[in-house]
């Protein structure tokens, strides 16, 4: 495959990814789809990582890694896209390191379950529990406010688990990717070329011995033919 082909696979793929973590944290904003909450959410929440590490620090790449996989910054000879692959380069590290801190805060908070009303009092229930009430939902009954605020958080974390990973690798990929097309180039060119060279018409060629042959043929044959007619 290309690499302005990959650039462009890996860019649509990153960019829907980054709206999924956005759009997961502005909902562990409000548990249980309410807004009388948020004065008693968990710090995992606040750090922001699926909306500024998993969701703008990948976005940028995303969108980066799509234009470096149209036309270079000379059209189709010259440089082709590699000024866009080299910015390309740094983008995809940048995406990398927000998809990690991504992934790092939600497992943190996988781990340490959400804050809510125990006893009484606003605290993490779960925080030396090992991780143990994500086997036994008969915990969660500990958390008595915000409603369902167990379930939220762990479906909500747990898909920003996942969209980080998968942004760790695809920026990876993407950052060897755009390594090799700031080095090789893009091999679209001479897709491009062999392309026009093939739909270019039979009378651009020059005359094959071959082809002046079968025409030499052709003429006296077509000459006899009119007299019998």
């Amino acid at each position: 495959m290309c690499t302005g082909k990959c650039s462009r696979f890996v860019g649509l793929s990153l960019i829907p990814l980054s709206l999924v973590c956005i759009v997961a944290n502005t909902l562990l904003l409000v548990p249980n789809a309410e807004t009388g909450w948020t004065d008693h959410l968990s710090l995992h929440v606040w750090l922001m990582a699926g909306f500024i590490g998993g969701g703008l620090m990948v976005l940028c790449p995303g969108i980066t890694a799509v234009r470096a996989g149209g036309k270079g910054c000379c059209g189709a000879g010259c440089c082709g896209n590699r000024c866009r692959m080299l910015h390309s380069v740094f983008c995809s590290a940048f995406g990398a390191l927000g998809a990690i801190y991504c992934l790092a805060v939600s497992g943190a908070a996988l781990r340490i379950g959400p804050k809510c009303l125990s006893n009484d009092e606003w605290k993490y229930p779960f925080e030396n529990s090992k991780g143990d009430y994500l086997r036994d939902n008969s915990l969660w009954s500990l958390c008595k406010s915000p409603p369902r605020v167990v379930p939220w958080n762990l479906t909500l974390f747990s898909l920003l688990v996942a969209a980080s990973c998968l942004e760790v690798v695809l920026c990876g990929v993407q950052l060897v990717n755009a390594t090799i097309g700031v080095f090789c180039g893009d091999c679209r060119k001479k897709e491009v070329g062999r392309a026009l060279l093939a739909e270019a018409p039979l009378t651009d060629h020059p005359m094959t011995p071959a082809r002046s042959w079968k025409l030499a043929w052709s003429a006296p044959s077509l000459a006899g033919w009119n007299k019998l007619l």
